[in-house]
């Protein structure tokens, strides 16, 4: 049956088993938007506010489902806009699709309306990325487009001007100069050689403290992390991004690593004799073993990404489950439990003090403490996502992770706005779970607030219409301040900093979606069950008190030295040095003053 070259690549794309695309129309994707609408019947179309939404939710789409994302956008403007989402895609090494509109083929070059040159727009952020010029090419496009990206875990473009998207598809000629290419996605990548695990092997089971790191390739690896961390008696720290890989209840998961991390992770790098990292690239050098410290050995299926933080041992490369299966049979069991020891007295010290800083009184609600009563209450299949800013400081510590539990955020890239496009994507790739995105108030006013109009529009779909976003109601840029505080000694400047108050809660009933405000403490709880047993998507906002530090878990010498001499005009400088204070000695002072 004829069809155009616009029908061909919906269909084609379905083909490939991507069935849902997120995007805006615009005249420089005409023909696709109308071949979109023919499609409608195995081709979901999500419409987003603005395309810079559409790639962040591609990206999610990726990282909740292990399929490539797939996004769309108009020529110019609209092309450009992508672009913020699909760093984020190529920074976490996820596979996202983009297809794109362009000025038809008669006018480029002329300085047309909308001409933008997007095949060095997206030089750098794709590992391929292409311009149709005639029908019998675009089969090999959008199959070089989407194996590559499975392939390599990154980002690829289609660019279709918009005059080619409107003739009769033809398939390649059986010529010279043309070729054939077809459906179907690599195998996974294969396990080491016998020879290169047993030397892993030895140097794993000379260990006597073994410290793990375990980030994103590792998810779905769980049983096998789980298991080589018992035969070696490893403790175990998480990447961001690995946050789900294993569960927090476990007595030698050390939690979080980094800046947003934990004492006990801290320690476990500090004080381990041998290293064993697992799927991450996590880039903080300075929390890991003191280099010559440690043996290591790290397993990632990008032999790029090997002995790039720490200068690794020995090094492996495959799929972390696969890998770590094979790996398995040739550890010795570690009978000798004072490491393990060590750790569970360290976590068990580090989860009081947690909880005793969550319960620091602040005006007029401690951030901490917004999490930390939301943990336990937490469905055993919700999905999590996490904004840039201070909430990734709470999500990171104060969530404690369950199996079967996910959770994601923007890592490589830290882009601000990231939560509420992952939330929607994850609950279209899962719409019989709950999900919660955790947002700070900036971020929500950047991007949040239209992400929600979105939300109102689909909503209806979801089998389970449990869907929050969380907004933590500071009125500050609050990581920045933070960061400017301590990292350059000054005070808070308000000029760049202040975010204008805004009645959020109330904005999600204009929406036709439910809105839950809180500003005190003892009914944090209660806000969180209802926001749970909502029947619609809703907006709980805290109102949150920004003072409260997010303290790294080693703070150096310089950088309390700096924290302390903040510009001595800053008119908050004497609240926050006695709230940070109180939070340092919280398990002294208790959460009340005396």
């Amino acid at each position: 049956m004829a069809q155009n070259v616009s029908e061909f690549v919906w269909k084609r794309l379905k083909e490939w088993g991507l069935d849902r695309v997120y995007g805006y129309p615009g005249d420089g994707v005409g023909g696709l938007d109308v071949a979109l609408q023919k499609a409608s019947d195995f081709m979901h179309y999500v419409q987003v506010r603005h395309e810079e939404m559409a790639a962040f939710m591609a990206s999610a789409h990726a990282k909740f489902t292990g399929q490539p994302g797939l996004c769309y956008a108009t020529s110019g403007p609209g092309a450009v806009h992508l672009l913020t989402g699909l760093y984020d895609a190529k920074l976490d090494h996820v596979p996202v699709v983009a297809i794109c509109g362009q000025q038809a083929r008669t006018a480029l070059g002329a300085s047309y309306q909308q001409e933008v040159d997007l095949q060095n727009l997206f030089s750098d952020v794709t590992e391929y990325v292409i311009t149709a010029t005639v029908p019998e090419q675009v089969r090999t496009c959008i199959d070089r487009a989407v194996r590559i990206a499975q392939a390599k875990r990154a980002v690829t473009a289609v660019i279709i001007p918009n005059d080619l998207q409107e003739l009769a598809y033809e398939d390649p000629p059986v010529a010279h100069s043309a070729t054939h290419t077809g459906v179907g996605y690599p195998g996974k990548a294969g396990t080491p050689e016998r020879a290169d695990l047993e030397k892993a092997a030895e140097i794993l089971n000379s260990g006597k403290k073994v410290a793990m790191l375990v980030g994103a390739g590792a998810l779905g690896a769980t049983d096998e992390v789980i298991a080589v961390a018992d035969r070696l008696g490893a403790g175990c720290a998480k990447a961001l991004l690995g946050k789900a890989v294993l569960p927090d209840d476990l007595p030698w998961v050390t939690g979080q690593i980094g800046l947003l991390g934990t004492k006990p992770s801290w320690d476990l790098m500090k004080e381990c004799d041998t290293f064993l990292m697992v799927g991450s690239a996590f880039p903080y050098s300075e929390f890991l073993p003191e280099p010559g410290d440690a043996r290591g050995v790290q397993i990632d299926i990008d032999g790029a990404n090997l002995s790039l933080r720490y200068p690794m041992e020995y090094n492996l490369v495959g799929d972390a489950k696969e890998t770590l299966a094979a790996l398995l049979p040739l550890l010795r069991q570690q009978d000798d439990h004072s490491w393990r020891y060590t750790i569970a007295s360290n976590l068990s010290d580090w989860w009081k003090l947690v909880e005793d800083r969550a319960m620091v009184d602040a005006t007029p609600i401690n951030p901490q403490r917004i999490f930390h009563e939301l943990s336990p209450l937490l469905p055993d299949d919700v999905i999590m996502t996490g904004d840039s800013g201070s909430v990734a400081n709470w999500y990171a510590r104060d969530i404690k992770m369950r199996r079967g539990m996910m959770g994601s955020l923007s890592g490589g890239l830290a882009s601000l706005g990231a939560a509420t496009p992952y939330a929607v994507a994850a609950k279209f790739a899962h719409p019989h779970r709950p999900v919660i995105g955790f947002i700070g108030d900036g971020a929500m006013q950047m991007n949040g607030l239209n992400v929600m109009i979105t939300v109102g529009k689909y909503w209806r779909e979801w089998a389970d219409p449990r869907f929050i976003i969380m907004v933590l109601n500071n009125e500050d840029l609050n990581q920045v301040t933070w960061e400017e505080r301590v990292m350059l000694g000054e005070g808070r400047t308000p000029l760049t900093q202040s975010v204008p108050n805004f009645p959020y809660a109330k904005y999600a009933e204009l929406v036709g979606l439910e809105g839950f405000y809180c500003d005190e403490p003892d009914k944090i709880a209660d806000t969180w069950k209802a926001a749970l047993a909502c029947d619609k998507p809703c907006i709980v906002e805290f109102k949150s008190d920004p003072e409260v530090p997010p303290l790294p878990p080693h703070i150096s010498l310089k950088d309390a030295k700096n924290f302390m001499m903040m510009m001595r005009n800053e008119p908050e400088r004497g609240e926050v040095i006695y709230d940070s204070l109180r939070q340092m000695f919280s398990r002294v002072i208790g959460s009340h003053d005396d």
